[in-house]
């Protein structure tokens, strides 16, 4: 079956694209591993799918960080300390793993030419109007990032790509990206506080070997859900965006940000993804 998202642009190389906020991503060395192997992944920050910086995984900065495939409830947070570049997990589970990090609610003042920048590159224009017509020069931002990475182990499980960890911002694929061919349509859905978001923008980043980045820039429906489809093999990352006035006397806006990074190829392989895909340094 074909779908069609509200608005659709077609794939096209990144030359000339607005830029938006940093992303923070989780970036797995491979996407296609074993059971019992040692997962290596990174934490960065990227612009257009473009890496910037390694991050590290700074215990102190993060709320949770877990493999949600593992059965235990509650789910034990993967063991990192201050200055890890890497963090190192041996995968126990056979199917999809499913790895979310919840990082702390940061508070950042932005003068009002970066700001409206800002809200004018991510098509909120309900607030750019607002803050051009008003006379502050700085503006308050809170804002919290919620990050996924899906993986294959040996085979495919039925059901963990699609569940959620209750991310207060939280993007959900109802269809498994490891089990696609070419062409094959994939559903997405956006979730705000557990419910769906109607008009979320969702950007959609494939990477591809040797580093060239395509965006695609999509909708959500009536029904908070998204479609695209799997068309090159690579590194694949969705990215939204929700901002609201905040509550808070203090704070101006509160923004709560997501990324979600899977692959897919035709032959269930891929090399070393971190390294061959532009985010690290070549053998």
């Amino acid at each position: 079956m074909k779908y069609i998202s509200i608005v659709i642009f077609c794939l096209f190389v990144l030359t000339g694209f607005n830029a938006t906020a940093q992303d923070e991503i989780l970036i797995p060395e491979n996407f296609y591993l074993h059971k019992g192997d040692k997962l290596n992944l990174h934490l960065i920050s990227a612009n257009q799918f473009v890496k910037q910086d390694e991050l590290g995984f700074d215990p102190a900065k993060s709320e949770s960080f877990a493999n949600y495939a593992v059965a235990k409830k509650p789910v034990k947070d993967i063991p990192t300390k201050a200055g890890d570049t890497v963090a190192v997990l041996a995968l126990e589970k056979e199917g999809l793993n499913l790895i979310g990090m919840k990082r702390k609610q940061v508070v950042d003042d932005v003068e009002r030419d970066d700001f409206l920048k800002i809200l004018d590159d991510e098509g909120l224009s309900q607030f750019s109007e607002k803050a051009k017509n008003g006379s502050k020069d700085n503006f308050r931002e809170r804002y919290t990032w919620y990050l996924k990475t899906l993986l294959k182990v040996d085979k495919n499980s039925p059901n963990d790509f699609e569940k959620s960890i209750d991310q207060e911002y939280e993007i959900i694929l109802k269809d498994n990206p490891y089990k696609g061919n070419y062409g094959d349509d994939i559903i997405g859905a956006v979730y705000f506080k557990g419910k769906p978001v109607v008009a979320a923008n969702v950007l959609f980043y494939i990477k591809s070997m040797g580093g060239n980045v395509f965006v695609q820039k999509l909708s959500t429906d009536k029904l908070g859900q998204f479609y695209f489809k799997l068309t090159r093999e690579g590194i694949y990352m969705l990215r939204s965006l929700h901002m609201e006035e905040s509550k808070n006397k203090g704070i101006d806006y509160d923004t709560w940000m997501t990324t979600y990074t899977f692959a897919f190829t035709s032959v269930n392989e891929m090399p070393n993804t971190y390294k061959e895909f532009g985010f690290g340094n070549k053998h």
